[in-house]
């Protein structure tokens, strides 16, 4: 069986952006969530920083993440994401997991 492949992003809303931020994460949403090889996109917002986000992703295999990033969703995030926050993702497979 292929290994299910965990996303984390780290997105830190520039001034004046995390209601903008906000708005473009919650309409990723529902279209992510409905890929078929999705099988899980939450945000979560930092309690020590309002202006930080949190999207935490697990996809069926690399081919499912490989088909997010193809999705005009996707796209149209990587358009806008860079005005709005700095980002940092991080791609990662099951060592430990229950």
């Amino acid at each position: 069986m292929t290994p299910t492949v965990k996303i984390v992003a780290i997105l830190v809303a520039r001034p004046g952006k995390a209601e903008e931020l906000e708005a473009l994460l919650g309409g990723m949403a529902g279209p992510s969530r409905a890929e078929p090889g999705n099988l899980r996109w939450d945000i979560w917002r930092d309690q020590a920083d309002a202006a930080r986000f949190v999207l935490d992703e697990l996809y069926v295999d690399n081919a499912a993440v490989a088909a997010h990033r193809e999705t005009a969703h996707f796209k149209a995030y990587l358009a806008r994401i860079a005005d709005l926050a700095e980002r940092t993702a991080y791609v990662a497979d099951p060592v430990s997991i229950g």
